[in-house]
């Protein structure tokens, strides 16, 4: 799975859309205060999947595959 699959598999297990954030795919506006996210690191080398709470990024995995992030981010929400 890759991110732009992510979504429709997160609305598929009934998970909210305000729930999770993920750049360049899904990125509810207005931001939701706290929310799962994933996104790319600053280098471009990899991807990584964390929680934002109170205005900050709180990372908790790097995966340097996009399908192994995607499984994470749905392992966290699931």
């Amino acid at each position: 799975m890759d991110v732009r699959q992510l979504p429709a598999a997160l609305r598929g297990a009934g998970v909210a859309d305000g729930y999770y954030w993920i750049e360049g795919v899904h990125e509810p506006s207005p931001t939701p205060p706290d929310f799962v996210y994933l996104r790319r690191t600053e280098d471009g080398e990899a991807w990584e999947s964390g929680t934002y709470e109170r205005g900050t990024h709180r990372p908790l995995a790097r995966h340097a595959d996009e399908g192994e992030a995607c499984a994470q981010l749905l392992r966290l929400l699931l």
